[in-house]
């Protein structure tokens, strides 16, 4: 095998050979050196001996993807879905499920030690449906001969479908039919049926949670996966404990899932959250509880100066720093965070550690399986 080029000539699509991969990290990577250089890899295992392809240069790191493997690892098995690696979505397809999940765990355990210095003991709960036909929303482009498909990773290179169609879609929305040339088509499995509509289509679908019927605009967010909204409901109930004439605050609420559940235990709600179509809908779903349209951290001036209960669903980003301690400050009894960002996770309970409050437990969830994502539920009380 050739010698790899030096660090200083690298340059995207220049490709290294026998490259050594290393530990899990998160974002789907691998981390790998070369040349004195660390080189974060896709679509590799810890263990293998590949060929990677550098997508992106940077002074201090490289990123690539894995293109040939010499050496194999025990844990790699032939992806169900043949365009796995070209198309964007599944960056875990390569890896056997179970094996997936300790993955996922090892990036929670390191990133909650390392932000908020938690540790994390627990494992990633599988979720079924699993691996296949778990997603409920995609959104699906279309070349230039109106195919469908899905974007290459970090591009907008369209990757037509497979034959079948998309592997983790729920069957009923897995293949969308042709249309016009560049165009974007949404698939959505709701309660109410399965349907395919434009992106700006924002007729509401109905959502069905425990005995609770939610209205959800079909462009509008929802658990993607079809037993998300039933876990995490219940996780989040089982660790508050909610109780009849307790005030209760659901930030970054959509269309009132959590505020639903809360107000049906006796609690009263108040809910926040920025898009304007979810806040109208949540009024529909939960019409005993309070909404707010508008950015959490600036809504506070809106909610009660006391609440006994919290949840937060916030992005992939985090609540921040102003939203936590706005959260501490009305001194609940108990805490419910709904991350889809262990790294963001653990910057916030790290916040919110310095004023007062602790996690008493973190739970992990499978619910992007063939995916490198993982949900947290993580439960907060007082020191």
């Amino acid at each position: 095998m050739s010698p790899s080029p030096t660090s200083t000539d690298w340059e995207a699509g220049l490709v290294l050979r026998g490259v050594e991969v290393g530990p899990v990290a998160h974002g789907g990577h691998f981390v790998a050196r070369s040349d004195g250089r660390v080189v974060f890899v896709r679509h590799a295992l810890t263990g293998e001996l590949v060929d990677v392809r550098l997508t992106e240069v940077s002074k201090r790191f490289a990123r690539g993807d894995a293109i040939a493997v010499h050496r194999a690892s025990p844990r790699r098995v032939m992806p169900p879905c043949p365009v796995a690696g070209r198309c964007g979505g599944c960056d875990f397809q390569h890896v056997e499920p179970a094996h997936s999940r300790e993955l996922k765990r090892r990036v929670v355990a390191e990133l909650l030690g390392h932000h908020a210095g938690y540790e994390f003991a627990g494992e990633v709960a599988e979720v079924p449906p699993s691996p296949l036909g778990w997603r409920t929303r995609m959104r699906y482009h279309r070349t230039a001969d109106g195919r469908p498909g899905l974007l290459a990773h970090r591009s907008a290179e369209v990757v037509p479908l497979p034959e079948g169609g998309c592997r983790i879609a729920d069957p009923a929305i897995a293949d969308p039919p042709a249309g016009p040339a560049g165009g974007e088509v949404l698939g959505v499995a709701a309660s109410d049926g399965a349907r395919f509509v434009g992106p700006g289509d924002d007729r509401p679908v109905v959502e069905a949670v425990r005995d609770a019927s939610y209205r959800v605009a079909a462009n509008g967010f929802w658990q993607a996966h079809a037993g998300a909204p039933d876990v995490l409901v219940d996780r989040v109930l089982d660790g508050l404990r909610p109780q009849a004439g307790e005030t209760a605050l659901d930030l970054y609420c959509g269309v009132g899932l959590f505020a639903g559940a809360l107000a049906a235990a006796g609690a009263s709600v108040w809910g926040v959250e920025g898009d304007r179509t979810a806040v109208e809908l949540a009024r529909e779903n939960v019409p005993g509880a309070r909404f707010f349209a508008g950015d959490v951290a600036r809504r506070f001036d809106r909610l009660p100066k006391r609440a006994s209960l919290v949840v937060l669903d916030p992005p992939r980003t985090g609540a921040g720093a102003a939203v936590m301690a706005a959260v501490a400050r009305r001194r609940p009894r108990a805490i419910a965070y709904v991350a889809c960002d262990p790294a963001a996770l653990g910057r916030d309970l790290a916040t919110v550690g310095g004023l007062g409050y602790h996690p008493v437990s973190v739970t992990a969830h499978d619910l992007f399986p063939l995916t490198h994502h993982v949900e947290c539920v993580a439960l907060l009380e007082p020191k």
